[in-house]
């Protein structure tokens, strides 16, 4: 059975050098643990870094953080559906927003809960999912400030989350300058500006984050030590807090090209041969995985050697060459994308293991 390996030792390493990192540029940050979907070991691990605030999109999920550790803030990662308010309100200290409608049952929610619920306002920068257009910010906020049992804590944004828009320093510095803009007019103070993702850190190693944005959302740099921009590891940090590991369930020198008559697969692939190929062998071998708990283009073989030449439902099959040193039974590990690792952690028939 393929199993995921989450390596408690490298994820704290990760974690120490983004506090220092963060902490020496005076800014606050947060764990996105949406990643983990809700794996009871996995999240533990995460209340007892030390993190004052974890964030999820899975009320379920923050939920399950209050039960480990009450006092770590929980942050609703989107707007709320209107079904969901009441858990929300419950669960969740803090919640994205971009509807005067939604805060308005928030508000009436709290009430009744007898609490303060927080509230980040996000702003649209371009990427197209969630937020208020900039022009409408003053109008919305003033919709909101005084409403009962809200407190407006930050303006927020996400980018590269649908479009792929980039993250640049001019769009950080409008995003702070509509903080400025609130604050001023209204007389309010708001603590933090959310501006930044994973995806802004590559800005920070630039020295081009501008000052006013002081809190982070941090999920993928955490657990795949990248640099978004590059692709890379980041230096002085840990690729591989999570792996995967195939059982190989047979391995065969065979043809390197399909024997008959071809036409579409199940997953509607043509597949060319390659004429250079006809008359080669190579080694093939099957893993106990497939489309239905990954696809290969979010798997990295840890061993480069190793080609992957096609999935179908419940297996992938590699090209291990004209030698192998495998055999049946061995495990094949991988290093995983963000979508691969999410798929996996999603999926009930791969076994999930603590190192």
């Amino acid at each position: 059975m393929a199993f995921i390996t989450f390596d408690k030792a490298k994820l704290k390493h990760n974690y120490t050098f983004l506090h220092q990192f963060f902490e020496e540029r005076n800014i606050h940050w947060s764990i996105v643990s949406k990643l983990l979907c809700g794996n009871y070991d996995y999240v533990k691990i995460l209340c007892e870094t030390g993190i004052p605030e974890i964030c999820d999109s899975r009320i379920s999920n923050l939920q399950l953080v209050k039960k480990i550790n009450p006092d770590i803030q929980t942050v609703y990662i989107k707007p709320p559906a209107k079904r969901s308010i009441k858990s929300i309100v419950k669960y969740a200290d803090v919640s994205f927003n971009t509807q005067i409608q939604t805060i308005k049952w928030l508000s009436e929610e709290a009430k009744r809960q007898n609490k303060v619920h927080k509230v980040v306002i996000m702003v649209e920068m371009g990427d197209l999912r969630e937020g208020v257009l900039g022009e409408d910010l003053v109008d919305f906020y003033e919709q909101v400030f005084e409403l009962p049992n809200i407190e407006v804590v930050s303006f927020g944004t996400n980018l590269n989350c649908l479009h792929g828009v980039m993250p640049s320093h001019d769009k950080l510095i409008q995003l702070s300058l509509y903080k400025q803009l609130v604050e001023v007019k209204f007389n309010q103070k708001i603590p933090w500006v959310t501006g930044g993702t994973s995806v802004v850190i590559p800005l920070i190693l630039k020295k081009q984050l501008p000052k006013g944005i002081n809190h982070f959302r941090v999920g993928e740099t955490l657990y795949f030590g990248l640099n978004l921009f590059s692709g890379k590891v980041i230096k002085g940090m840990k690729g591989d807090v999570i792996k995967l590991y195939a059982e190989v369930i047979e391995i065969i020198e065979k043809p390197k090209v399909p024997i008959g008559e071809m036409e579409a697969n199940p997953s509607g692939e043509v597949f060319e041969v390659d004429d250079a190929d006809r008359g080669k062998t190579a080694y093939r071998a099957i893993l106990d995985l497939g489309l239905l708990d990954i696809s290969p283009e979010f798997l990295i073989p840890e061993h480069k050697h190793i080609e992957i030449t096609g999935a179908s439902s419940d297996m992938i099959v590699l090209d291990l060459g004209e030698q192998t040193r495998y055999k049946v039974g061995d495990l094949v590990p991988f290093r995983l994308k963000y979508m691969g690792a999410l798929a996996l952690m999603s999926s009930d028939y791969i076994e999930k293991k603590v190192v």
